[in-house]
């Protein structure tokens, strides 16, 4: 699993003009799923996540967690993570999970991220989706576990 996390001051996704999954201040997350993951690579970014130290304190140092600063995420699916484009022009997708594997790995990495006490807003796995970014910083991270 790869996940691309954004520090945002809001964050929005919306599916044929409507708008599905809303946050303020949190993490956008775009998450990707190979083949060989499980729910054991969800449990570790869950975790990673829900832990990680990237909002400042009050001396302006990176030290605070969502959690400390009642953070929320917003996750949305995104196979393109797991897109090759070392050869050609045009990327392959191959190394994406299919939705069968996939859809089930994100509810439930969304399930963990939850059950840290997050508040989580999703996409619509396999939608079309605009996706509304604030960045603030802008902090971006990329993190990858896999099986």
């Amino acid at each position: 699993m790869k996940v691309l996390i954004q520090r945002v001051s809001a964050g929005s996704v919306a599916v044929d003009g409507r708008i599905v999954g809303e946050i303020r201040r949190g993490f956008v997350l775009l998450l990707g799923v190979t083949h060989t993951d499980t729910g054991a690579e969800a449990d570790w970014l869950a975790n990673k996540v829900a832990g990680l130290r990237v909002f400042e304190d009050e001396a302006g140092k990176m030290n605070l967690s969502l959690l400390d600063v009642g953070g929320s995420v917003l996750v949305v699916s995104q196979f393109t993570l797991y897109g090759d484009a070392r050869k050609g022009k045009r990327p392959s997708f191959t190394q994406a999970a299919p939705p069968e594997i996939a859809a089930p790995l994100v509810d439930y990495f969304c399930e963990q991220l939850r059950a840290h006490g997050l508040p989580v807003a999703t996409g619509v796995f396999g939608a079309h989706m605009a996706v509304t970014i604030h960045n603030d910083g802008p902090v971006t991270l990329l993190l990858e576990r896999e099986a």
